[in-house]
This record gives structure tokens, sequence and C-alpha cells, in this order.
């Protein structure tokens, strides 16, 4: 599923590092990010490493604490849902969208795309790729970007820091520089 995740990052124009397999919310996800390498490399040099501990995020609601929040070393690019039912794309899109852009990946061809309402889904700013088995993607609804509608959230901040730990954790350092 990965190589398919990253031609459908591709299609839609979404460069960066693919995070296969983010748990959030309750439901299964990938991301696009892109390293800060500026960030990063500050980050590394003074002694900040990420804090994606869910206690350590907990913290970050008292007002003392807000002068120690790391600079996020990573940026959300987008995030790519593979859904089953129209229904739980929505459910997983839903508040993803208020942190980036949100596009359902859905397998090439007339049964894959059929039953989905594309109308409904753009309504919603959601976007859709059909990508085939050999991995040719079609963009066929582009994603709208609604992050700016909502602000940033502690809860998104907090995500970055999962993000950036797992690419530090998952991606070898001469991968992450051209993201």
């Amino acid at each position: 599923m990965q190589p398919l995740l990253h031609h459908a990052a591709s299609a839609l124009g979404w460069r960066g590092i693919v995070v296969p397999d983010v748990a959030v919310l309750g439901h299964q996800v990938s991301a696009v990010v892109r390293v800060r390498a500026d960030v990063h490399e500050w980050r590394s040099a003074n002694g900040w490493p990420p804090q994606a501990d869910p206690s350590w995020f907990r913290s970050w609601f008292e007002p003392a604490a807000h002068d120690r929040l790391p600079v996020p070393a990573v940026e959300l690019v987008g995030v790519l849902v593979g859904e089953s039912t129209v229904d739980r794309a929505l459910q997983s899109c839903g508040t993803l969208m208020t942190l980036a852009p949100c596009s359902v990946v859905l397998p090439a061809g007339p049964q894959g795309t059929q039953s989905w309402p594309l109308i409904e889904l753009d309504y919603y700013g959601i976007g859709v790729v059909a990508v085939d088995s050999a991995g040719a993607a079609e963009l066929l609804v582009p994603p709208e970007d609604r992050s700016t509608e909502f602000g940033p959230s502690l809860f998104g901040r907090w995500l970055l820091e999962v993000l950036y730990d797992r690419v530090l954790k998952e991606v070898p350092a001469n991968a992450r520089v051209n993201s």
C-alpha cells in the first residue's frame, strides 16, 4: 500500500515524506510531511528531541508550560485516508481537515469510484485520488486547505511531534533532506 500512497501524494502535488499508518482520533491515516531542516538541526543541537509522549502533551495545557513548547520541526502537508465507505471517509477527514488538506485514496476503476458521491466529498473540501494496482494515480477531486479557517490547536501541534518522531525513527537522514 505504501507505494500507492506515494503515487497518490504525487498526484496531489504534495511533496514530502509519506508517514503511513498513523493512529489519529481512532482512525488509521497516512500523513505527508516536510522536515524543516533548520528547525531540526537547531532542535538536535539544543537537546529538543520529538515530544510524542501523550503525558508530555497534557502538560502543554498548563499556561506555565507555554514558553517551553518546542518549535515544530515538521510541516503537515496533507492527510491521506484509505477508507471503504463514504461515511468512514467523512469521519476520518472531518477532524483532520482542520489541520491540513485531506484526501481519500480509492482503487481506480468503475468499482472503486462508482459508489462514491464525489460531489459530497468535494462539498466538504475532501479530495479524492484513484490509484490502480500499477501505481497510476488520477486526481478526481482536489482537496481544499481549510486549516486556516480553524487556526492552530494543541492537538495539531502534538500530532506534529508524533510525525516528527516517526520520521526520525523510520526515514534515513539523507532521505529527510529533500522532502
